[in-house]
Parts: C-alpha cells; sequence; structure tokens
C-alpha cells in the first residue's frame, strides 16, 4: 500500500479476503492487532484507486474516518463499528457480525427496524447524518438482531441542528423507511406513511435533475448497474448463463452470483446443481461456445443438492456469501437441518478456498 502509516500496520494486518474494490477504495476483511489483542477487523484502502478519481477517493476515505471517530468521541457505540486505525490513504474499522439487509431480508421483523429507528436517533443527536442509507448495504442486521450503520463516506457532521441538518436527517429516516415498507409495511404507522409520501425539496431537485446524471456516470462508465454493486456482469452475463445452464441435460438448477475480484474487478460465481458426470471443463466450454470466453464465470462449482428454504426455493443468500467467502454469517439464516447439511457441503467443496475462513454444519 502506497500509504506513509502502511509500514506501521504492515505487521498488525492479516487479510483474509476483498469484500468490495471500485474507483474509490479497496474494502478487505482480515484480523488487526489491537492493544488488547487481534481482533477481526475491515481494512479500506487506496492503493489501487485509479489516479483520477483519487482526490474524490481520499475526501470520502476522509469523510468516513470523521463520523467514527466522532462517534467514539461522543461515546456512542453499538449502532456503526468502531474504528481501530486511520492512515493518510487507509482505515481499519472494527467488524460487526451480520450480514447486508439485502442477504438478511428481515421480513416481518419488527424488532430490527426498532433498532433501525433508534440507531438513527443516536447517530443525528451527534449532529451527523449518513446520507446514503438508500443503499441496503448499508444497513447490516447484526447476529444479535440489531441494526447497525456502515460506509460512512457520505456522511457529513453538522456543527449545529439548522435547517440543512434537519433536511438531511429526514432523509436518513425517509430511506430507512423504505425498508421498513419492502420487509415489513404492515407495521408503517399513519406518520411514517406520510415520511415517505413526502420527499424533501433538495431530493425533489436531485430526482429531477441530478440523478440522471449519476445514474450515467455509475451505470454508463463506472459499470455500477444493480443495488449490490455487481457491476454490468451480474446485469448482462449471470441471467444468460443461468438461462443456458438451466436448459442444459442433466442440470436441475444454476444460480450466478458476483463477488468482488483483484484481477477483473467483479467476478462470478456458477453454483450448479446437476448429476455428476458433468464436469466444470464441460460447462465452462459451453457457456465460451455460446455467450463468448469473457462471460465464463471465475469458478463454476457442481453440486449433488443446493440449499433450499422450505418453499424449495433455492436460498441464493446462503450462496451469495459462500462467494463472497463469508461462510462464517450463514449459520442466522439457516431454517432446517437439511438446508444445513447442503449449505456446509457447497461451502466445504467452494471454489474460492484460499481464503482462511471456514464454516462447519
Amino acid at each position: 500500500m502506497g500509504d506513509k502509516g502502511s509500514s506501521t500496520i504492515a505487521d498488525r494486518w492479516k487479510s483474509h479476503h476483498v469484500l468490495k474494490r471500485d474507483v474509490f477504495s479497496t474494502v478487505e476483511r482480515g484480523r488487526f492487532m489491537t492493544p488488547a489483542g487481534e481482533v477481526e477487523a475491515v481494512l479500506r484502502h487506496l492503493a489501487e484507486v485509479p489516479w483520477w478519481s483519487w482526490p474524490l477517493a481520499h475526501l470520502l476515505m476522509s469523510n468516513e474516518r470523521r463520523a467514527l471517530q466522532w462517534l467514539d468521541k461522543s461515546g456512542v457505540s453499538g449502532i456503526a463499528p468502531p474504528l481501530l486505525y486511520a492512515g493518510n490513504s487507509l482505515l481499519v474499522r472494527g467488524w460487526i457480525e451480520g450480514v447486508p439487509l439485502y442477504i438478511a431480508k428481515p421480513y416481518g421483523d419488527l424488532a430490527y427496524f426498532r433498532s433501525a429507528r433508534s440507531a438513527l436517533r443516536r447517530l443525528h443527536r451527534c449532529g451527523i447524518c449518513h446520507n446514503d442509507l438508500a443503499k441496503e448495504q448499508n444497513w447490516l442486521k447484526g447476529n444479535d438482531g440489531h441494526a447497525y450503520l456502515t460506509d460512512f463516506q457520505l456522511s457529513f457532521r453538522f456543527s449545529r441542528r439548522g435547517r440543512l441538518f434537519r433536511i438531511a436527517a429526514y432523509e436518513d429516516l425517509r430511506h430507512m423507511l423504505k425498508h421498513k415498507r419492502r420487509y415489513a409495511e404492515q407495521a408503517l404507522t399513519p406518520a411514517e406513511r406520510r415520511i415517505l409520501a413526502r420527499k424533501s425539496w433538495p431530493t425533489r431537485i436531485w430526482m429531477a435533475s441530478g440523478k440522471k446524471i449519476y445514474l450515467w456516470l455509475t451505470r454508463g462508465v463506472l459499470k455500477f448497474a444493480d443495488r449490490e454493486g455487481g457491476g454490468m456482469r451480474l446485469v448482462r452475463d449471470a441471467p444468460s448463463i443461468e438461462t443456458l445452464l438451466k436448459g442444459y441435460p442433466g442440470i436441475r438448477e444454476a444460480v450466478v452470483v458476483a463477488y468482488p475480484d483483484r484481477r477483473v474487478g467483479t467476478g462470478l460465481y456458477a453454483f450448479v446443481e446437476a448429476e455428476p458426470a458433468l464436469s466444470d471443463r464441460v460447462l465452462s466450454k459451453l457457456i465460451a461456445d455460446k455467450l463468448g470466453a469473457p462471460a465464463v464465470p471465475e469458478h463454476l462449482q457442481i453440486v449433488d443438492t443446493l440449499p433450499r428454504r422450505a418453499s424449495g426455493e433455492v436460498h441464493k443468500e446462503v450462496l451469495q456469501l459462500i462467494a463472497l467467502n463469508q461462510v462464517d454469517s450463514i449459520g442466522p439464516l439457516i431454517a432446517s437441518e437439511a438446508e444445513r447439511a447442503a449449505a456446509a457441503r457447497v461451502a466445504r467443496d467452494r471454489r474460492n478456498m484460499g481464503d482462511r475462513i471456514s464454516w462447519h454444519s
């Protein structure tokens, strides 16, 4: 890493795997040595950021550092990861045991949304507005069932609770309620429904003008095309691969998910439930011949049984965690022993075994 503080943490940081990689930073999970001992942690660094995005990337990292520092100074804990270390172009924050909202899918979980409302109140009491809570990946559901906030790159700390603060806080709340509407709509109060129906005036201006530029930049230039940041490959290639594989003899089901890859940015991982006579090589060649070599997934795993919910639907969120190598987060999502056994077999034989994290039934 090209950070003057990197030599300071070189012997304190052990990387496990990449969680996210884009033109603004690389985020890795690993273990960090603190004065109290080694802990699970997350490192964000700018070592792989292109020159043209570095100034903005540095500003975003500074925002996150200031927000986490202020929460610590204010004595606020239990709503965001603690800041463990900050350098010029890297920071280390604590690891929260849990999964993003889009994986947790807390349908009908009213306790979770009470916790989310409480977390927002505590954040705003410190004068901090998050400003990026429309993204489900910035909300975590901890293994304890509570809501946590992460990724404070767009956050801002207000010195007083003036009009701009009230607008930003209102939008934080409105975005949280949008998630509540998706997962627990029946629990929305009349007041919450009124908030959802009324956007602030900056948001109305943004929706009418700035958002079009943002979508052109993110989808057209930076190739961020989906809610989870999987990019164009997940949007364009994954559905074609799934359709092709599902139509091939001997294949019962196929699911393709995205994961961060150091070499190509966004990698694809195909999980295929099929007869044991089929091979990875045969299916990779099929995809290359029909869809072109660039569409071939970086990982293709043939399994006898995919993890399924009680309804029979493939539990895609479990497969997503396996592809992300966050297999130690699978447990809370499992609902039956049959699903647990299937998930354990897939995790045991996963194709990204270079990482050190393991999970067992």
